[in-house]
């Protein structure tokens, strides 16, 4: 089996202390090459100029394909193409185009009168700007707004025709999980090829079994009585790391091509996995006089 096409995740960093984290993961991954990293925009477009510099000095310090999220939320339609000129002008071309969560205290998404109604709206405007690949979000699981299941496969295919080229899942636990939606996604007319699952090694399991729920992931009872053993036992990262690599190969052993990692801005596990899968790192030739 060869190894698989990667692509990671970093969130903007808001301190000093995080802006040196994101720095070294970034150093610390770089050299496996991966498709494209992305960035991620804070809830209510909080962090968007923090995105706008992490990508920049990503792209141009470490020579990688940067994809940058861009939201429907708190913007104008003139203000959020306006932002993705600026990404275009700064050699951007790649954009993760989701609808974004709503600000802290706000409850449910509410557009702007002047502003994208909805992702699809959003990513049918990118599309005609020809300056993008652009990327999009998928679930495997309900989406907490979704009336049911086909909801989601019809929303995902609605975002393939208004222009998507490719969509990263949500995160799971088991490879079922991503099997399954790949399965209704074909069966609607979707490229599965297209759909890259999304994956999460667990830098802790208390805070990972938290965010899962929050998002609306399955947790599965065998995960806490895992975790609780090898908590017990000091060997917390050994099984986050053998748990991560297992999911991951079985997704290649079903003809997944491509993984994406959540890195959560932490290398480490993210990079054994990937030396696991067989993804190593690549240095660059020099000339020999």
């Amino acid at each position: 089996m060869s190894a698989p096409r990667i692509s990671f995740e970093f969130f903007p960093p808001k301190t000093l202390d995080a802006s040196f984290r994101l720095w070294e993961t970034t150093r610390m991954l770089a050299p496996l090459r991966p498709d494209f990293v992305s960035v991620t925009y804070g809830a209510g477009g909080t962090t968007r100029q923090l995105t706008h510099e992490a990508v920049t000095t990503i792209g141009r310090e470490f020579n990688l394909n940067v994809a940058a999220h861009l939201t429907c939320v708190d913007a104008s339609r003139e203000e959020t193409l306006a932002i993705a000129d600026a990404y275009a002008k700064a050699g951007v071309s790649e954009i993760v185009a989701l609808r974004g969560d709503p600000p802290k205290g706000q409850g449910a998404f509410a557009p702007r009168e002047d502003g994208f109604a909805s992702s699809l709206e959003l990513i049918s405007a990118l599309k005609d700007t020809g300056n993008f690949t652009l990327r999009v979000g998928a679930y495997p699981e309900r989406h907490p707004e979704a009336g049911d299941d086909a909801a989601d496969i019809e929303w995902l295919k609605r975002k393939f025709e208004a222009g998507a080229d490719s969509a990263i899942t949500q995160f799971f636990f088991e490879a079922e999980t991503f099997l399954r939606f790949r399965d209704k996604a074909e069966k609607a007319g979707i490229d599965a090829a297209k759909i890259i699952p999304g994956i999460i090694p667990i830098e802790g399991w208390t805070g990972i079994r938290r965010f899962a729920l929050a998002t609306g992931a399955t947790v599965p009872a065998w995960l806490d009585e895992a975790f609780e053993k090898a908590a017990r036992d000091n060997r917390e990262q050994l099984l986050a790391t053998a748990l991560c690599t297992e999911l991951c190969d079985d997704l290649l052993a079903e003809g997944v091509p491509a993984l994406h990692f959540y890195t959560l801005n932490k290398a480490v596990l993210t990079r054994d996995v990937c030396y696991a899968l067989g993804v190593t790192p690549q240095v660059a030739l020099q000339n020999v006089a």
